[in-house]
């Protein structure tokens, strides 16, 4: 899938950017001096981004696909094989493991409505993990002209429907994994059964499906879920604030006072 009409000169468009003298209205130079200091370590996160993301896509093909699983849409509730996600011309598969229902020991508010709210808080979704695939739903239109995305939950195909109604997912492709191992075998569960967020790429060749790349950060020693920053925007925005993120207690929820 092509875009429609001509793509941008970008050299002309970073020589339009170009502007090393900039300047705010208003600023001290005790203001100036300090934020070309913080440019400076801005440049060098933008230069090991870039090299971690050169690192990414250098790394060879991991394991072989463990099976063609099973999905049910939540769409419709027909079944859908895992090579049944890959799209003709699209050979790389992004998945989300959404956490539905929630960590068992979330306090957080619930839906605030509909035929979710009604459900057993433990069998909600996580507030966190919705605020990810609120993201990614705008984002999905533009993806699909590139990769195929889903989202993967362990709750039925009839809740999740539901929950994307009420949310107002339409461009996001959710599927119900309650019937396969798929979560268990990419880290997406623990052997208790508690849902954790993980996201998974995989890419398609002659030689068949092979996974790609996790979000296994997460795992490691003193590790968290920012991992998944690249794809939950909210964090961006905040850790562009004097506030920051904050503790994180409770933070983001369904509801707000």
């Amino acid at each position: 899938m092509a875009i429609k009409g001509s793509p941008r000169d970008m050299k002309k468009w970073l020589e339009l950017l170009l502007d090393p003298n900039i300047q705010f209205p208003g600023e001290s130079s005790e203001y100036r001096r300090a934020r070309n200091q913080l440019l400076e370590s801005e440049r060098e996160l933008r230069r090991m981004n870039q090299q971690v993301a050169a690192q990414r896509r250098a790394l060879p093909l991991g394991g072989v696909l463990q099976g063609d699983y099973v999905f049910e849409s939540a769409a419709d509730g027909s079944q859908v094989r895992f090579s049944e996600l890959f799209a003709p011309g699209k050979d790389t598969l992004v998945i989300y493991n959404m956490m539905f229902p929630r960590w068992s020991q979330d306090p957080r508010a619930g839906a605030p409505g509909g035929e979710t709210a009604l459900l057993p808080l433990v069998e909600q979704p996580c507030p966190s993990c919705t605020s990810i695939v609120d993201g990614l739903e705008g984002a999905a239109f533009h993806l699909a002209a590139r990769i195929n995305l889903a989202v993967v939950a362990k709750t039925s195909p009839d809740r999740l429907g539901t929950y994307a109604q009420e949310r107002g997912w339409h461009n996001i492709r959710l599927l119900s994994s309650r019937n396969n191992t798929f979560n268990r075998d990419y880290h997406g569960e623990t052997p208790e059964g508690e849902q954790l967020p993980v996201l998974n790429v995989f890419s398609r060749d002659e030689d068949g499906i092979h996974h790609r790349w996790a979000s296994e950060l997460t795992f490691a020693p003193g590790g968290d879920t920012s991992s998944l920053d690249p794809i939950w925007p909210i964090f961006g925005a905040l850790d562009m604030t004097p506030e920051g993120r904050g503790d994180g207690a409770g933070y983001p929820s369904l509801q707000y006072e």
